[in-house]
């Protein structure tokens, strides 16, 4: 049976140390970004590992698209593992967008894979360190409308559990993060009597082209890594790649959170 890998946000960054990681231990290789062009420069490396690489450009908040990429999966072989680092930043949107990408999004792929599931199939959920922030500020209303990705009055109770807070694109962007956790939890519960497996996973600073965007000094990037308790540096794309491998493929791995981060200071509980 022919093993298929997606990795989302392939085209740069932790997506595309996640794809050249799949690539290497996948026949097939489903390379997802919503750059056309970055996803078109990334495609000739990628094949160069091993796999075959099919790349493909869409937005994850796009229902119809991960439907379509669900049954091109299909057609090509066994849904095998899955690393999800398709998103968006608190400083590239608004809170709306960021909600709807990180969380919506999330929520939709899960949802156009779900029928692929088989043993053998493991999925990754990029989160945050942003959403153990949250965990301190836990809200009972604001948790029941991210437990409901996908009604179409999310934002609305949000806004409602949450006042205005909700507004600042990072507490939007810890919210959705939260909201991709809780996701994970109870997706492993829906694809366990099929086989399949699925965590979260939380970065720290991670040195990505983010970085290099705006205030991305080699000096920003420093002061950043001080936080970090050992050794005093961001992480690299590569460092997360190598735990989604782990997750993969490791089978008593499930349901987990799993924090990449470096042991960084986090505020008191």
């Amino acid at each position: 049976m022919t093993i298929v890998s997606i990795a989302t946000g392939a085209g740069r960054g932790m997506g595309l140390a996640c794809a050249e990681r799949l690539a290497a231990t996948s026949d097939v290789l489903v390379a997802v970004d919503r750059d056309e062009v970055t996803l078109g420069e990334a495609v000739p490396a990628l094949g160069a590992l091993g796999a075959s690489v099919v790349p493909v450009t869409l937005d994850v908040t796009d229902a119809a698209a991960l439907a379509a990429l669900a049954d091109q999966v299909r057609g090509l072989g066994s849904l095998g593992g899955v690393a999800h680092a398709a998103g968006i930043s608190p400083t590239m949107a608004d809170w709306r967008a960021v909600l709807s990408v990180d969380l919506v999004g999330t929520a939709l792929l899960v949802e156009a894979l779900t029928p692929l599931v088989t043993d053998g199939t493991a999925m990754v959920c990029f989160a945050s360190m942003a959403a153990h922030l949250m965990a301190s500020m836990a809200d009972p209303a604001a948790d029941a409308a991210l437990d409901d990705p996908l009604a179409p009055d999310l934002l609305d109770r949000l806004h409602a559990a949450l006042g205005e807070s909700i507004e600042d694109p990072g507490v939007a962007y810890g919210q959705a993060k939260r909201g991709v956790q809780r996701l994970v939890r109870r997706t492993a519960i829906a694809w366990g009597p099929n086989g399949g497996r699925i965590n979260s996973m939380s970065p720290g600073l991670i040195d990505t082209p983010i970085y290099g965007e705006g205030e991305g000094s080699e000096a920003f990037k420093a002061k950043l890594g001080e936080s970090v308790l050992f050794p005093h540096r961001l992480g690299s794309p590569d460092e997360l790649a190598s735990m989604v491998v782990e997750l993969v493929t490791n089978s008593y791995m499930n349901a987990e959170v799993v924090r990449v981060d470096g042991g960084i200071r986090m505020p008191p509980k």
